[in-house]
């Protein structure tokens, strides 16, 4: 369905009682930020103001979060997988994960002390790769499954991470309930990013970990002369970033938090579908979804995060593939001196939304929604880079997947 599709959020910036989120402090992401300052080869990744594209678009800046650069991975996942498996093994010791570090939680004393463990996940490829990752840091094993059409590179860079890893003859959500099985079976430690009754603990903490990205972001754009955007776009497979963005942007900045739009593939479009209900409830997407987009292929929401994309988020929209495909080319073949960012299909899907917004007629009612205009300061994250060399090349050479403007 080459179509998008779109909803305001009436529900938002309303009076009345809200999700709280204690969890998503500016004092939380401190400490979690703190925890991943102790790694070796930390650094913040870049921020790239896109000036020349920006004055193209007739918005004030465009900012773009490249996570291309996260632990050399190519993809921010290892944020929430790392600190998810650090709160575990802390809370194994009876620590305060705020007292350790990365070094004393590699140590032999450790690895002693709590034997040999082994971290199970399910992910249609970068979430299993920093899970994958970050276990093998730690010294400890893991168990990657992946749902049917995962590319075959991301199953050896896996691999080569240091787990297990296969990839299943189910769609993703079908893939999470085979691996909770499994690990319930094989007594393996579920990292898992999103939750169900009896299992919140370590989604939540996954959470936690994107939001030093978040905090990185702001603190850049402050060095650059902006106090904070005025829009934010994020995208959404299953809800756990976007959970982690507005928790953070909503308790550091209050009733002034950015607009937020909320992007996903028409193909997995379970969040765009939950906001058209009258009470807010969760709907879901089944079948393969075959999406280019292979990390927000997710058709369910997750519980913890979508009250707070439901109760705070201001629009919901459902991109066609060509969405992405444009914002990979866009990010890739720059304007003047604008930096040249590699982008895979869900980390450009939503630099590709904000330019069609100001340009594909088709969108003028939800620009002028969300008062898209020359003064708008738009956030946007590169979650990934090209996790899929293959289909890189296609769409940015060959022209794959090409505008329906």
């Amino acid at each position: 369905m080459d179509t998008f599709r779109w909803t305001w959020n009436d529900r938002v910036r309303q009076t009345g009682e809200k999700v709280a989120m204690p969890l998503f402090t500016t004092e939380e992401a401190e400490k979690v930020r703190a925890f991943h300052q102790t790694f070796d080869g930390y650094t913040p990744t870049p921020l790239r103001s896109l000036r020349n594209l920006a004055q193209h678009l007739g918005v004030g800046k465009l900012y773009v979060k490249d996570e291309s650069y996260r632990f050399g991975l190519n993809a921010f996942k290892a944020l929430g997988g790392s600190y998810a498996i650090g709160q575990y093994l802390a809370n194994r010791l009876g620590q305060d994960i705020g007292t350790l570090s990365f070094a004393e939680l590699q140590s032999p004393e450790v690895k002693h002390e709590l034997g040999s463990i082994t971290f199970a996940s399910a992910t249609d490829g970068n979430h299993g790769r920093g899970v994958a990752w970050s276990a093998t840091q730690f010294g400890q094993k893991s168990v990657i499954y992946m749902p049917k059409g995962s590319a075959d590179i991301r199953l050896e860079n896996i691999r080569r991470a240091g787990a297990t890893a296969q990839i299943t003859d189910l769609n993703y959500d079908d893939t999470v309930r085979l691996m909770k099985k499994h690990a319930e079976i094989n007594d393996w430690v579920l990292v898992q990013d999103t939750t169900w009754d009896g299992y919140e603990e370590i989604p939540s903490y996954i959470m936690q970990g994107y939001m030093t990205m978040v905090a990185e972001a702001l603190e850049q754009m402050q060095a650059d002369g902006e106090d904070k955007p005025t829009h934010v776009f994020i995208q959404v497979g299953v809800g756990s970033i976007a959970g982690a963005v507005i928790g953070l942007l909503v308790n550091q900045f209050g009733e002034e938090n950015p607009i937020t739009v909320i992007v996903e593939p028409t193909k997995a479009d379970c969040h765009y579908r939950s906001a058209m209900t009258p009470s807010g409830q969760r709907e879901y997407v089944t079948g393969s979804m075959d999406t280019i987009m292979a990390g927000l292929a997710c058709g369910e929401p997750n519980p913890l995060s979508w009250s707070m994309i439901r109760d705070y988020s201001d629009m919901f929209i459902s991109c066609p593939d060509f969405t992405a495909a444009h914002g990979m080319r866009l990010l890739g073949n720059p304007l003047g001196d604008d930096a040249r960012i590699i982008s895979g299909e869900s980390g450009a899907v939503t630099s590709g939304l904000a330019s069609l917004l100001m340009r594909d007629e088709r969108l003028r009612e939800a620009r002028y929604k969300l008062g898209l205009n020359k003064d708008s300061i738009i956030l946007v994250f590169n979650t990934e880079g090209d996790t899929d060399p293959e289909n890189y090349r296609q769409i940015v050479w060959d022209g794959a997947h090409p505008n329906h403007i």
